[in-house]
């Protein structure tokens, strides 16, 4: 299965690594499901592990990130971005950009102003955009 994780769903199976979050994480890990990234995404995640906040030094960054990237399938993005649902922040329209042009089923996020284009979405690009939990209830094999 091809799917989209929002930075804060990666952040929480990498950095906290519990409950569903974890359980995304070692179905990554055994090629149960491909994550998608492209360049935007996976410097949004670089950033974000250098938060302050997290506490983590440049080698514990590096590990998380190797425990992620060689998992994920890289996709190009075309030079004509696809078209997406306008939607509240724009950081948010590279999750959906990325699903679009690397054909996900899903784009899973815990981001409440993508969870709030579910529908809009669904309709224009066939992908379903879901929370964790309801990840696991649509896709419980996993």
């Amino acid at each position: 299965m091809r799917v989209v994780l929002d930075t804060n769903v990666v952040l929480s199976a990498l950095v906290f690594g519990g409950g569903l979050p974890g359980r995304l994480r070692r179905a990554w890990q055994k090629r149960a499901l491909w994550p998608l990234a492209d360049t935007a995404t996976v410097q949004e995640l670089i950033r974000v592990l250098a938060y302050p906040k997290f506490r983590l030094s440049q080698a514990d960054q590096s590990e998380l990130l190797a425990d992620y990237l060689p998992h994920t399938q890289t996709v190009a993005m075309p030079p004509q971005l696809p078209p997406v649902p306008e939607c509240r922040d724009p950081y948010d329209l590279m999750f959906m950009r990325l699903a679009v042009a690397g054909r996900a089923q899903v784009l899973v996020s815990g981001d409440k102003d993508l969870l709030a284009l579910a529908e809009p979405f669904k309709a224009q690009a066939d992908c379903q955009i879901l929370s964790v939990s309801a990840f696991f209830q649509m896709y419980p094999k996993f």
